[in-house]
């Protein structure tokens, strides 16, 4: 390596500190959209029913009755995996306490 080519930038402490900060802040913003853009995938009708484990019609009255929300164009349905998550969570029956 050619020392010419070496070129080093000398910062205060604090101001090291105060860059480290920024750029950490700036990664935990971009995983944080990261895990919000996981929660707004979209899955197909067939798949979100058999995650469910309901039958078709069961899937029908869901939506007729709008328990879930989903999206249609044509006869394409489509259904937020966070959405079917808020669903399930909704219907958590939990265990009773043995006493």
């Amino acid at each position: 390596m050619n020392a010419s080519t070496i070129s080093m930038v000398v910062l205060p402490k604090r101001e090291w500190e105060s860059i480290k900060n920024a750029v950490n802040e700036m990664k935990s913003l971009l995983e944080g959209k990261a895990s919000l853009e996981a929660s707004e995938e979209w899955i197909e009708s067939a798949k979100a029913r058999k995650m469910l484990g309901v039958s078709p019609k069961t899937w029908q009255t869901y939506r007729d009755n709008r328990l879930i929300s989903f999206a249609q164009f044509g006869r394409k349905i489509m259904v937020k995996k966070a959405d079917l998550q808020a669903f399930l969570d909704a219907h958590y029956i939990s265990r009773k306490e043995v006493v």
